[in-house]
């Protein structure tokens, strides 16, 4: 696995004068400038310094409303406002306790990769239920296929019309719940270029529907997960071959569910933790995928 972590670096713009830039020393007995001189001087030394140091990039975050159907939801939004222009939209879909910090700061690392990122809120506005409560509303979505697809498309529609939005460049991405989520997605036929699922759940409830998908597929998948069952594994996969679906799923040997999750623990043993050479790894592996199919 990769070590490097890209997403995780600082800002370009360090504020270190580079090396061949030095202040010139006065020489024994020069006078030194005037009060006058130097005021004059001030204004050329303050556009070299700007010119040496560009600005850090300002990742915007805020709130959005929106409906899916008669229902209020409330996502949210980070885009980087230094980057002009339209820009390609990525949707990030959040785990079974609702819109998080987790996805949040997926969110803005997408951001300041020049990316107008909308995490979707497929549960509505002010629902963020906790375990076990998590579970039934989670599960009352994977239950109905066709209300989870009708929820994550009306957050796609108000991403793509965002006035950042370039919308002829769109994916999606998500964690556990989220994850299965942007699977759906894909099933619905929704114009996305890419789909990326983090430890989600790979079952294949209508394999028919696998021919519906334009989009390219990327699971990142813990191999010991033990929420993902065999058979669910080789039905999604079927599905995949046989609707002759653009996949690829990245297996990761000793990571269970929730592998990119630091409040998730360390215990494996109870069937969800965080692995932090997985998290590394597959969030690169999402990097390049969404430069391949979005092209930035």
């Amino acid at each position: 696995m990769e070590q490097a972590f890209r997403a995780q670096d600082g800002p370009r713009g360090n504020g270190v004068i580079p090396a061949g830039v030095r202040r010139k020393a006065l020489a024994v007995g020069a006078t030194a400038p005037s009060l006058g001189g130097m005021k004059l001087l001030l204004p050329a030394l303050f556009a070299l310094v700007a010119s040496l140091c560009p600005l850090s990039a300002a990742v915007v975050e805020k709130t959005v409303e929106y409906k899916s159907g008669d229902l209020l939801c409330e996502g949210w939004q980070a885009y980087d406002d230094s980057v002009s222009g339209r820009r390609p939209g990525v949707l990030v879909v959040h785990q079974w306790t609702g819109i998080s910090e987790h996805e949040k700061e997926a969110a803005r690392k997408l951001a300041t990769l020049g990316y107008n990122v909308l995490v979707a809120d497929i549960y509505g506005k002010g629902v963020r239920p906790q375990p076990p409560e998590a579970g039934k509303e989670a599960g009352k979505y994977k239950a109905d296929r066709v209300l989870l697809r009708s929820r994550v498309n009306a957050a796609l529609d108000v991403l793509s019309r965002d006035a950042l939005t370039d919308a002829s460049r769109l994916a999606a991405t998500g964690y556990c719940f989220g994850g299965t989520t942007v699977i759906e997605l894909a099933r619905s036929g929704a114009a996305v270029k890419g789909v990326v699922s983090f430890h989600g759940g790979l079952d294949s409830p209508a394999p028919a529907d696998g021919k519906n998908i334009k989009a390219k597929v990327l699971a990142l998948h813990g191999a010991d997960d033990p929420f993902v069952p065999a058979k669910d594994l080789a039905a999604f996969e079927a599905e995949m071959q046989s609707n002759n679906v653009d996949w690829k799923l990245v297996s990761y040997p000793g990571a269970v569910h929730s592998f990119t999750h630091k409040a998730a623990g360390s215990d494996n043993s109870k069937g969800a933790a965080y692995n932090a050479e997985a998290d590394r790894d597959s969030w690169l592996q999402m990097e390049r995928f969404l430069k391949a199919v979005l092209g930035r």
